[in-house]
């Protein structure tokens, strides 16, 4: 792995994700509909990392809605919140590349030198509340947290759900997922065979190009 201590959220950090498949579409990319076709918003993925690598800029929709932005406000609290709770400090890092295929991703939270993850979700209180009552982590964030121990070797992520709004006791679910190598070694296949995917796409849009020349 590459790590590149940027900002999150940084143009730096914007220019590092070009093209590259990062946990936040762990989860589109695994996306089928019941026919085993893939939906819409995989291919609208393998379509703009074609692109990214085509003109070189990030095409991610910046869109930050009210509850996203309390959610990026109140991480650096959930963050200091796991120090306080487990007694492990966090290292931040920016983003994290693989060492040879266009893949990477953006912890939280590093402890113990890539020992482990840490994942903070800050959600409204309705969700939270579901999280309380489950005990699960949402299979949409197991996908983000397989990508992220896949790209970092990671031995395990905890994930953490802080929602301030509750009283103290309630204000945190946190919930450990395991490494399992047998898991990492198929994740990669379907990452690879999804990276081809996009890198046929790519050739098919220059290829279109250059006709149209």
């Amino acid at each position: 792995m590459i790590v590149h201590l940027v900002a999150q959220r940084s143009t730096e950090w914007f220019a590092l994700r070009v093209g590259r498949l990062t946990s936040s579409c762990a989860a589109e990319m695994q996306a089928t509909l019941k026919n085993g076709k893939e939906t819409a918003g995989r291919r609208n993925l393998r379509v703009r990392l074609a692109l990214e690598r085509l003109v070189g800029r990030s095409l991610e929709r910046d869109f930050v809605s009210p509850a996203m932005q309390q959610g990026i406000e109140r991480e650096a609290d959930a963050c200091a919140l796991y120090e306080g709770l487990t007694g492990r400090l966090l290292t931040e890092v920016g983003f994290v590349a693989h060492d040879t295929l266009l893949a990477g991703c953006s912890p939280d939270g590093v402890v113990d030198d890539f020992e482990g993850l840490v994942e903070c979700k800050c959600p409204i209180p309705a969700t939270h509340l579901d999280y309380l009552r489950t005990g699960l982590i949402p299979n949409e964030y197991q996908k983000q947290i397989l990508h992220q121990l896949w790209i970092t070797g990671a031995r395990w992520c905890d994930w953490l759900s802080y929602c301030p709004d509750f009283p103290e006791p309630l204000q945190t679910k946190l919930v450990r997922f395991h490494r399992d190598e047998a898991q990492m070694q198929a994740y990669e296949l379907i990452v690879r065979m999804f990276l081809t995917e996009v890198e046929r796409e790519l050739a098919d849009i220059e290829a279109l190009a250059g006709a149209v020349a």
